[in-house]
């Protein structure tokens, strides 16, 4: 990872190397914790979270799956949420997932965009940038 690009903006030049970003990022972040991920299609959220996951529950990356069609995967008070399929979040509060935001756990949302008015405002943005087929531009917004 290149950090000389700012303090907030991080550029990963392979998946290993966004998966250490993950793995560093989750060290940084405790219970009650929202953090959204932006990006396009294959720009690294899944890798970054699957890493961020391990760390925070010493699973393999192997054994952590992308929930894209039930929506969240709980892995021991971590929730990944994945609302690709989702279409608004009227949706989302209509299955009940407000409550998990409201737990005082740790959840990682995979196209935020889809609930963008229901988020929390303390949350942490992650934004990814493909630049090309390996390198990511990773930038944190508290």
């Amino acid at each position: 990872m290149d950090r000389s690009i700012t303090s907030s903006c991080f550029q990963c030049n392979a998946p290993s190397e966004t998966q250490r970003f993950g793995g560093n990022f989750a060290k940084t972040l405790s219970k009650g914790t929202t953090v959204a991920f932006y990006g396009d299609l294959g720009s690294g959220k899944t890798t970054c979270i699957k890493s961020i996951v391990s760390y925070l529950t010493n699973l393999h990356t192997e054994e952590i799956l992308s929930p894209t069609f039930n929506f969240v995967n709980e892995y021991d008070g971590v929730y990944h949420f994945d609302l690709y399929r989702m279409n608004n979040y009227e949706e989302f509060l209509q299955r009940g997932f407000d409550e998990y935001l409201l737990s005082g756990s740790i959840c990682l949302i995979e196209w935020a965009e889809r609930i963008e008015g229901f988020l929390p405002k303390n949350r942490i943005k992650l934004r990814f940038k493909m630049i090309d087929e390996t390198t990511r531009l990773i930038s944190i917004e508290p």
